[in-house]
């Protein structure tokens, strides 16, 4: 049987504490990152966008119109920004427009 600790700790920091030790912190931040792209961009440009994926601090967005991909590669910067602002870290170093 397990000791139980009797030290009070926030459940917030219980949770920040678990996630790390359970490696979920990359599942976590595509997650957030899919909410942050659909949040910022809104329904125009996620109507074209078919997938989005987070590998290595590199964010790929497939889109379905090549007439939106060359607008929105003219802001990339902004855009990466815009989403590490939203999430409150640096997740997204660059973004590749496909």
């Amino acid at each position: 049987m397990s000791k139980r600790h009797n030290d009070h700790q926030k459940i917030g920091d219980v949770l920040a504490s678990f996630v790390e030790n359970s490696k979920l912190e990359k599942g976590l931040d595509m997650v957030r990152v899919e909410k942050a792209w659909q949040e910022l961009m809104g329904n125009g440009v996620q109507n074209y966008t078919n997938s989005l994926k987070l590998h290595k601090g590199t964010l790929y967005v497939s889109l379905s119109s090549s007439v939106l991909r060359q607008e929105l590669s003219y802001g990339k910067e902004k855009i990466i920004a815009l989403i590490n602002e939203e999430l409150g870290k640096t997740v997204v170093s660059k973004l590749i427009l496909r």
